[in-house]
């Protein structure tokens, strides 16, 4: 069964999204007051490589925008079951969020919200790609960029919410999703992923890592305080796949993942990308230092997330486009049990 034939079977009544222009299409974005009765659409584009939803732009003769669609599975890992109501959590984000300035000018701006049918459309911001490109060898981040991405995270996590706002927050079936992937699949012997196809030689240099008691039952710790609900606004996935570069700056997306939680996961989850992206010590330290800290911020907590997300995005199925030799991999994989251990002898 193809993906179309599995959506409409789960829901028959659901529009389905293409990248094509159709009737249907048209009379769908009139009737949603999204285009205007004479307006008419010229095309359709694949705005980049979407991982968890199904991304379209939209070009009118009068307009651009982007449709971004939620189905029961994640759309890069078709065989992967997902929930639809992480489309409702990007759009309460957004919503959320409107009224900050410092944090809204990086975001796309809402222009309306279907939730029958899981779509969103957004302000499109342009063409552009994401941060992916800073794990090819010898590409750097600008000091204004780490400036911005960390002024940004900072001013995410101090947004002070009431419990009922918290509440439209409730993200636990993607957190749950997530938990499987960054705490479970990767640790576990026979996953049914060769990472053999990744790389040569890493399946052998993972079962250390698998066989390791001691480290997998610090991780299951770790994986528990992630499931937890805390105070702190998350964007929930702060990686260079999350981050848009476009004509005007630095943009930040794809926020389905959002949820109140430990603001150590998202700069741990930052910090080891720019680990792999094999970004300066002095872009570490920057951030380290230009990072605004909540009251009770736990360094050695942050560098334990950030030695999980090495392990799991090395070992795990959500590969990146790396350009890292085996023995550079193994030494992060090393650094990252280092890192897990430490948070432990000192809890």
């Amino acid at each position: 069964m193809n993906d179309k034939s599995r959506f409409k079977s789960i829901h028959p009544n659901i529009i389905f999204l293409e990248h094509e222009v159709n009737s249907e299409l048209e009379i769908y974005l009139r009737d949603k007051d999204w285009i205007s009765d004479h307006e008419k659409i010229i095309s359709t584009e694949k705005p980049g490589e979407g991982n968890m939803n199904f991304v379209t732009r939209i070009i009118t003769d009068q307009q651009s925008f982007i449709l971004k669609q939620s189905r029961p599975w994640v759309q890069k890992y078709p065989q992967i079951d997902a929930p639809m109501e992480r489309i409702r959590i990007e759009h309460h984000f957004y919503h959320f969020i409107a009224p900050y300035k410092d944090i809204n000018r990086y975001t796309p701006a809402v222009i309306g919200f279907d939730p029958e049918h899981f779509i969103l459309a957004l302000e499109d911001l342009g063409h552009g790609a994401d941060y992916t490109y800073l794990y090819q060898r010898n590409k750097q981040l600008s000091a204004s960029e780490v400036k911005a991405l960390v002024q940004l995270l900072s001013v995410l996590h101090q947004v002070d919410v009431d419990e009922e706002e918290k509440a439209q927050f409730d993200n636990q079936a993607m957190k749950i999703l997530n938990h499987e992937h960054i705490f479970v699949f990767p640790f576990t012997m026979d996953n049914g992923f060769d990472l053999e196809t990744i790389q040569p030689g890493l399946q052998e240099v993972s079962m250390r890592y698998k066989q390791d008691e001691r480290l997998k039952q610090i991780i299951d710790k770790l994986g528990k305080i992630y499931l937890q609900n805390h105070d702190t606004l998350l964007h929930g996935d702060y990686y260079p796949g999350s981050w848009l570069k476009v004509e005007n700056g630095l943009k930040l997306i794809d926020p389905e993942f959002s949820y109140f939680g430990k603001a150590e996961f998202d700069l741990g989850v930052m910090l080891a990308h720019l680990k792999m992206a094999q970004q300066p010590e002095e872009t570490i330290q920057q951030v380290l230092q230009a990072y605004e800290r909540p009251a009770g911020f736990d360094k050695t907590l942050m560098w334990a997330f950030a030695g999980v997300e090495l392990l799991r995005r090395i070992m795990g199925i959500a590969q990146l486009p790396l350009s890292l030799t085996l023995a550079e991999k193994e030494k992060l994989l090393q650094e990252a049990t280092l890192m897990i251990t430490q948070y432990d002898n000192q809890n």
